[in-house]
């Protein structure tokens, strides 16, 4: 098996976290791996980008432009960030709901959400949108909303991965009082991608 996976974030979304779950998985199954994050002053909601490398004689953990197979964009605008990482006809699944950064309110910036997505739909690329914030806060909460990626990145035929293996890697790595909620997102973001199908 050869899958590379780029996730773009901001802080605070769980983007780290994402990766290390799928890279879980990958060595369980006995897979080479290689990871890597760029952190942009995180805990101020700065980009987050994680790349994730799974196969055989791994070059590096850096994927190399048009190469990566699957793009997660936890947030809207943090899409156009993984977009130059992405194959012609790779997979793009993205989060609608918005992060606005603060320079926006002051004036300084502007968040053009709706050019933004025009600009996704022109990638040659096989692209899902949803509202996975909404998910996640059905779940209980808002930021689970990487986790809901993971309940829909579990529906894809081509992730050879099943919703055990998923649910161990998830568990394995968060702590016991937020498993529940987490299963909840997990299932939600099943449920969510199916009925979108």
């Amino acid at each position: 098996m050869k899958l590379d996976v780029v996730i773009t974030g901001v802080g605070g979304q769980g983007t780290i976290l994402t990766s290390r779950v799928i890279a879980q998985m990958a060595m369980t199954k006995g897979f080479e791996v290689r990871t890597s994050e760029t952190i942009g002053m995180a805990q101020r909601e700065g980009s987050v980008v994680s790349h994730v490398r799974i196969g055989k004689d791994l070059a590096g953990a850096l994927i190399p432009d048009r190469q990566a197979d699957v793009l997660i964009s936890l947030e809207l605008a943090e899409t156009v960030k993984g977009l130059v990482k992405l194959n012609q006809g790779g997979l793009i699944l993205v989060n609608t709901a918005k992060i606005i950064p603060t320079s926006v309110p002051l004036g300084l910036s502007h968040y053009q959400g709706e050019e933004i997505m025009n600009y996704i739909n022109q990638v040659p690329a096989k692209i899902r949108f949803f509202d996975a914030t909404k998910v996640a806060l059905q779940a209980g909460n808002y930021k689970t909303v990487n986790v809901v990626f993971l309940g829909i990145l579990s529906t894809i035929d081509d992730i050879p991965f099943k919703v055990e293996e998923y649910l161990q890697a998830i568990l394995g790595i968060l702590p016991s009082k937020v498993q529940e909620v987490n299963k909840r997102a997990f299932y939600l973001g099943r449920e969510l991608a199916q009925n979108q199908r």
